[in-house]
């Protein structure tokens, strides 16, 4: 069985063994399990990595503690997300000439923050402090990440928002900085390692 249709994910292998229980690959022809288990938060690794693409790109969260919304375009229109993926795989693929579901599950590998921090008060002051990242939190933000990023960089601009997504997609399976998501990986990392 081929998503959709087309493209073959039983051989992708996750070179990172922390994510390899947190990306799913099993073969599915459509990606959409319609929120059937969304009562436990813990079952979202057993969806799909596309499918929970789609569902980012829905509702994408917010941008740090601030409570911002990455952008107002953002409607939750299932059918739309799904034409919108399949048309920035078909877009990764012309570019790379490679399976686009395996460059995809690059980028979240390089993506994915391995350390982040956190405010911890200790005698009325407060400092920071870094932590090791989850796993599935670690999957979560580097969607979050390459979907913000993509947002941001399209916003106002001629190009369609799935050529900014396949953009990005692509720049994070070769860790360029250029990536957003790299980019802020990059900084969290940083930022742990100096409140260590």
């Amino acid at each position: 069985m081929k998503l959709f249709n087309k493209y073959e994910i039983e051989t992708i292998k996750v070179a990172d063994p922390g994510l390899k229980d947190y990306i799913n690959l099993k073969p599915v022809l459509v990606p959409k399990t319609h929120g059937r288990n969304a009562k436990n938060k813990f079952w979202k690794s057993k969806y799909n990595i596309v499918e929970r693409l789609i569902g980012k790109i829905m509702v994408p969260g917010h941008k740090g503690k601030k409570h911002l919304l990455s952008s107002g375009h953002c409607c939750g229109k299932g059918t739309k997300a799904y034409k919108l993926v399949q048309k920035t795989l078909e877009l990764i693929e012309q570019i790379t000439k490679k399976n686009p579901v395996e460059v995809f599950v690059k980028a979240i590998e390089n993506a994915a923050p391995r350390e982040e921090i956190t405010t911890i008060e200790y005698g009325g002051a407060r400092y920071t402090q870094s932590v090791d990242c989850a796993p599935q939190r670690r999957v979560d933000l580097a969607l979050r990440l390459m979907v913000q990023g993509a947002y941001s960089k399209g916003f106002n601009k001629k190009n369609r928002y799935e050529e900014w997504l396949a953009d990005e997609i692509i720049k994070a399976s070769q860790s360029s900085n250029k990536s957003a998501a790299i980019a802020k990986k990059l900084e969290l990392e940083r930022q742990a390692d100096a409140s260590r």
